[in-house]
This record gives C-alpha cells, sequence and structure tokens, in this order.
C-alpha cells in the first residue's frame, strides 16, 4: 500500500524527510508556499555538524555532494573585544570536517534534485480525522486530503495548530540583520577583520556577529535586549521575514535604524562599527521560541518537524536537528508495515525527549551570548569550541 504523504515547507527539515522518504522509494509531495525556489533570499549559512546534519545527508544519499560545496575553512570563530582586541582566533585543522557551512541557497538546490514540490501552496488549515483521511486547505480554496502529513512549516506553523494551541514567545533578544555585499573587493579591511568564518564582539546585553558566506557575502547580525516594543525605529511584528523591506526606496528608514543602531553600539571600535556603516539594508528579526519542552497529545495522521516541533534560538543546532528529526521520520515511515500510526507516535516521543534536551541548552546559551556580563559569551565558547 503506498500512502499519500506529505510535508509542508520546503526548508532544510522538509526536503530532508521528503529526499530520504523518495531514495526508500515512497512517493511524497512538498506543499511549499513561496512560488518559486527564488521567490525570496534564502537566508544565510548553516554548520552542518558531522553527528546531525551531516548524518541526514548521508541517510539522503548527498554527503558527497555536499562535501563538494561545503566550506570547512567557514568554521573558524575570531572574537573581539569591544575595543578592537582579539580574544579569540580559533581556525580549523585543515582536514576538520566537524561542523563545515553551507549557504541554504545551495543546501535546499542540493535538497531538491528530484522531489515533487507543489510550489505556491499556502497551507491555511490541516483538519486530521476525516472520512478520507487528512484534509490540507489551501489559500487559493483549493484543498487536498492525505494519508500523512508532516508540519515542516517553521515558527508560525499552520500545520502545528492541528495539534497544539501553544504558540512562540519572545526571548527577549531582538536580532537586526544586515548585509555587505562583495567584501573582498569593495570592503578588503572588513574582510580581513571577519577572516574565512565568523567574527564576534560581546559588550553588555548586545552583541555584534558578522558570518562570512560565499561569494564573497556576508551576513551581519547586531543583538540586543529589548521589549518587542522597546526600539523606537524598528518595525516589531513578528511574523518571518518582518522589519524594514531591504527594497524600499525610502532611504531615510535605513538610515534611521543605521543611526539607532550605531547608538547603540556607540564606543565600540571604529572597524566593527563599520559592519553597521556599510550594511545594504536591515532586517528586523525578533527571536521566538517554543516552550523547552513542547509536546501534544499525539493525533493519527499528523506531526511536525523542526521549528514547527521546537523552534529553539539560533545557536547553531536548529537545522541540524531538524534535518536529522527529517531524515528519521522517512526512515520510520519507510519501514512501516502498513500503519504509519504506531512508527510517528514513537518518532514524536524519541523527538520530544532529545529536543528538549537541546532546547535547554540554546536557552541557556542565549542568555550567556547576551548577557550582562560579556565575559559569559567568552566562557560560552571555550566550553563548546575544541581545543
Amino acid at each position: 500500500m503506498r500512502h499519500r504523504i506529505a510535508v509542508v515547507g520546503g526548508g532544510p527539515a522538509g526536503l530532508t524527510f521528503a529526499r530520504v522518504l523518495h531514495r526508500l522509494g515512497h512517493p511524497v509531495t512538498v506543499l511549499e508556499r513561496d512560488p518559486a525556489p527564488d521567490a525570496r533570499p534564502p537566508g544565510g549559512t548553516l554548520d552542518l555538524h558531522d553527528g546531525m546534519g551531516q548524518l541526514a545527508l548521508g541517510k539522503a544519499g548527498l554527503l558527497a555532494e555536499f562535501r563538494e560545496l561545503s566550506r570547512p575553512e567557514g568554521q573558524a570563530m575570531r572574537i573581539l573585544d569591544t575595543d578592537g582586541t582579539v580574544l579569540r582566533d580559533w581556525r580549523p585543522r585543515p582536514d576538520d570536517r566537524a561542523n563545515p557551512e553551507i549557504d541554504r541557497g545551495q543546501l535546499r538546490d542540493l535538497l531538491l534534485g528530484p522531489l515533487d514540490v507543489r510550489w505556491g501552496r499556502n497551507v491555511t488549515e490541516v483538519v486530521p480525522g476525516t472520512r478520507d483521511g487528512v484534509l490540507v486547505r489551501f489559500a487559493d480554496g483549493r484543498q487536498e486530503t492525505f494519508d500523512l502529513v508532516v508540519g515542516a512549516d517553521g515558527a508560525w506553523s499552520r500545520v502545528r495548530t492541528a495539534l497544539s494551541s501553544v504558540t512562540p514567545h519572545y526571548t527577549g533578544v531582538t536580532a537586526v540583520e544586515t548585509s555587505l555585499e562583495d567584501v573582498d573587493t569593495r570592503h578588503p579591511d572588513l574582510a580581513r577583520l571577519i577572516g574565512d568564518g565568523s567574527l564576534a564582539v560581546y559588550g553588555a546585553n548586545r552583541a555584534l556577529v558578522a558570518q562570512r558566506n560565499s561569494g564573497g557575502h556576508v551576513k551581519v547580525y547586531a543583538q540586543f535586549r529589548t521589549p518587542p516594543d522597546g526600539h523606537p525605529d524598528l518595525d516589531t511584528a513578528p511574523d518571518r521575514g518582518a522589519g524594514l523591506d531591504p527594497a524600499a526606496p525610502a532611504a531615510d528608514g535605513v538610515e534611521a535604524v543605521r543611526s539607532s543602531l550605531l547608538a547603540l553600539f556607540d564606543g565600540w571600535a571604529a572597524p566593527v562599527l563599520d559592519l553597521l556603516r556599510h550594511g545594504t539594508a536591515f532586517v528586523h528579526r525578533p527571536l521566538y521560541v517554543l516552550p523547552v519542552a513542547h509536546t501534544w497529545a499525539h493525533v493519527p495522521g499528523v506531526t511536525l518537524l523542526g521549528d514547527a516541533a521546537h523552534l529553539m534560538p539560533p545557536l547553531g543546532v536548529g537545522a541540524n536537528l531538524a534535518m536529522l528529526e527529517g531524515a528519521e521520520l522517512a526512515e520510520s515511515v519507510a519501514a512501516a508495515p502498513g500503519d504509519l500510526d504506531e512508527a510517528v507516535r514513537a518518532f514524536e516521543e524519541q523527538m520530544w525527549a532529545r529536543a528538549a534536551r537541546w532546547a535547554k541548552m540554546t536557552a541557556a546559551g542565549l542568555d550567556r551570548l547576551v548577557s550582562p556580563d560579556p565575559a559569559e559569551a567568552l566562557a560560552l565558547f571555550d566550553e563548546v569550541q575544541p581545543s
């Protein structure tokens, strides 16, 4: 019997689930609200851990291709004091592939491969327990039924509402993202400052982090503690992608945010502040999380992966965990003798226990990285970084 299986969301979790299931000979439909793969910027870079994201890619048969695309040198990490003094300058060994970096767009394209992706399918509601299976309703009025619907649709998941009434809550930390383009040519001093990987500067309740992507592209994140409406020049809507429109023609909006951020980091070393001075646009990203031990009463025919199940602070674990979950669920579904329900139920219990441990650790990590005492961030780095 071939089950009708759909995954909602074309991010790392959903695509890994679909790609592993496809490899195991089971058809699966990916429902993605974006109208096309390049409809919006794919985001920054990800470090895929050898026992998590890379393990998942191995289950998908894509590990060799990943190694061709990834940047082991991107594991490098440099930490500065606010006056520009170098406090740590960690560089990986040439053969170190524990956590190589890959751009999100490259990872997406790698996973897409032969998958059946239905672009522009904006899911508005999932209704389990109908006579024909799980009913999925779309914004355009269409609807379709499946035997299993997997919600991998992120922080503000529509699938989650079929299982849980819990919604994400604000952490107290906001990030404002900006970018530097063609950094090696346009800003060679900043390119040298950042190095091959990431640069971080920690102050009291604030931080600046720069992360190199491929092609001379750098993402910069200004992080600070504030009430959700506590920063006068920043839009505070929590929806995904909320913030100033990077394409907005009104330059005074962008410059108001730039000036506000420069004031927030006033007194920091001039080269560090250049990360903000040369930013091309600003996007507001308040950090939301789900409760550390988020679970739900099992509902036949519906389950969740990744941020939809256990949204946690972005400390390098979320995508890795989501991809591993996607691969494991796919293997469980493929091995189910006929009734998917017990396989899904067992997967959920395993996922909940592991995710709770990681959610607790990342919540504590965020508290230390954006802390009244900047020494906490340095101590955390020393605890987790290889010698």
